[in-house]
């Protein structure tokens, strides 16, 4: 795994914690519609005799469990990849890595924080990767 894939860890599993919480908004409000009701009586021995609604709360329990187990793995693989930035030498390069990869920052944003141009925050990233030892 190169530098640049384990510092990006953090940021795959937080999309995939928010396309999950999306994932809950569906439910939830799935779980609140109304369903038609039908006057006439079939009896279909296939047909699930529980509420609708109840299948949307068990996949919300089910998704909330998961969002939770990978919340737990965010706080452990950020707290490594925190440690593993704060053995660079070079503060500048654990001050770029630091905001992209833990903060999020875009260029622009890191190139204002350190007031320095974006060109240079491109040749300190480049360099911190270079530095950079992924823990195993």
């Amino acid at each position: 795994m190169t530098a640049k894939e384990y510092l990006k860890q953090g940021k795959l599993l937080d999309v995939q914690i928010n396309s999950l919480l999306r994932e809950i908004d569906y439910w939830r409000d799935f779980s609140t519609r109304v369903s038609g009701s039908s006057f006439e009586v079939h009896y279909n021995p296939n047909r699930p005799t529980e509420a609708p609604f109840v299948h949307a709360l068990k996949m919300i329990d089910e998704t909330e469990r998961e969002i939770d187990q990978k919340l737990q793995m965010l706080v452990k693989l950020k707290a490594e990849i925190s440690r593993a930035i704060d053995r660079l030498s070079n503060r500048e390069e654990r001050m770029v890595l630091r905001y992209r990869y833990l903060n999020d920052c875009s260029w622009e944003e890191i190139s204002t924080l350190m007031n320095v141009s974006e060109r240079t925050v491109y040749r300190i990233h480049g360099t911190a990767l270079q530095n950079f030892s992924v823990p195993e």
